[in-house]
């Protein structure tokens, strides 16, 4: 729905931060209905400040480019992580497997019971918990992204995506999502009820296949598998965890997110299996040491590159840079960003390509201001000079 770029946000004072800058593709923009939508949900993800959830910092529209500025998470997605366990034939340890979903459930948690100032319940729901919006940084944390985004998607047909997307948005439904009925924040207790079983079964809940049928009617039907036996400490008390979380009758199943951690952790205390975020942030270095380094200073040395063309005179107007194998061309940010949306923050961009760097429109307003005051008291030394000398 969007391309992605790193970015860099700078104030007037010199202080910068990475942050990811998310621009709308343009027939989705271009639908009032989606943006709308998109709109309302970004302002609702931007009062969410918890550490397991990814920050919205920004959200504005820029010649006719819809964006959203958030919080950078180094590392990689959930996805990402089991593929290189499978690749390097890691076994991710159960411990990390129940230590991620406890981090993204306390992420859900705060999302779930948010109100607005004056206690009113804001009623969000994510819509798409999966390996691929659950972020795990190099040290180990874990933060849960785009919220809200799922709603906007469903303002679109499916045509608008790829056959990935929706098999990606299928796997990981709630029977009533996959119904197309009202939702409440069960559905994300069972979408990160997948996410478990298949942490501790080592493969996909659904696949697709001539006989199992799409992975929509799949959803549809529910039909969950017992789990394999792993010789865990008090096996069964985590599994009748897992087994109520996917429920498919709602009513049967945890009512929230937080419910649902309530369970997690007392099966933790009890069976022993304690981690935290340093001790998985270790275990990701050990394992992924030699590789994360490497990306780590690819994407120091890419940004680098591209903040020194961007600000030698007379250099080119596109840097392209390499990061994690994925070319991305990127602008410096234009000298006049006067037409920006008002606001504390705005997006310098260009017409041409997506925006590549933050910068403050109150401090442009700013140096405008002192140069009026500047240019008035000069104006007045003028006038008194020559009234002395009348």
């Amino acid at each position: 729905m969007a391309d992605i770029f790193l970015a860099r946000a700078q104030t007037d004072l010199g202080v910068s931060r990475l942050v990811v800058v998310k621009q709308i593709l343009p027939h989705l923009a271009a639908s009032s209905e989606f943006s709308d939508l998109l709109i309302t949900e970004a302002k609702l993800a931007a009062r969410l400040d918890h550490a397991n959830i990814v920050q919205v910092h920004d959200l504005g529209r820029i010649d006719g480019f819809l964006f959203i500025a958030m919080q950078y998470v180094e590392g990689f997605d959930l996805a990402e992580l089991l593929r290189r366990c499978t690749r390097t034939k890691t076994a991710l340890p159960v411990q990390y497997a129940l230590l991620i979903v406890i981090e993204t459930l306390r992420g859900l948690d705060y999302a779930h019971r948010k109100t607005t100032e004056d206690g009113f319940a804001l009623g969000i729901v994510h819509r798409d918990v999966s390996p691929s919006n659950i972020l795990i940084s190099f040290e180990g944390e874990v933060k849960l992204c785009d919220f809200g985004i799922a709603h906007a998607n469903d303002a679109v047909t499916n045509s608008a995506y790829s056959e990935d997307v929706i098999k990606g948005k299928a796997g990981y439904m709630s029977p009533e999502q996959a119904e197309g009925q009202p939702l409440d924040a069960r559905a994300d207790v069972f979408a990160i009820g997948i996410v478990l079983w298949e942490l501790l079964a080592g493969k996909r809940l659904y696949k697709a296949s001539p006989e199992a049928g799409s992975l929509l009617e799949q959803a549809k039907a529910a039909r969950i598998p017992e789990l394999p036996s792993r010789s865990l400490p008090l096996e069964e008390q985590l599994f009748a965890v897992v087994k109520k979380a996917l429920a498919p009758n709602r009513d049967l199943r945890y009512p929230n997110a937080r419910a649902l951690l309530a369970e997690l952790e007392r099966y933790v205390a009890d069976s022993k299996l304690i981690a935290s975020p340093i001790r998985f942030g270790e275990w990701l270095l050990d394992r992924f040491g030699n590789e994360l380094i490497h990306q780590r200073r690819e994407r120091e040395r890419a940004a680098e590159t591209l903040e020194e063309e961007a600000t030698e005179p007379g250099g080119p107007d596109e840097v392209e840079v390499s990061v994690s194998g994925v070319s991305s061309k990127l602008l410096p940010p234009p000298e006049d960003v006067a037409g920006g949306p008002p606001g504390p923050s705005s997006m310098a961009s260009s017409s041409r390509v997506p925006m590549a760097s933050l910068v403050t429109e109150s401090g442009q307003r700013m140096r405008g201001a002192v140069w009026f005051v500047v240019a008035g008291l000069l104006l007045l030394a003028l006038l008194l000079y020559i009234l002395t000398r009348s």
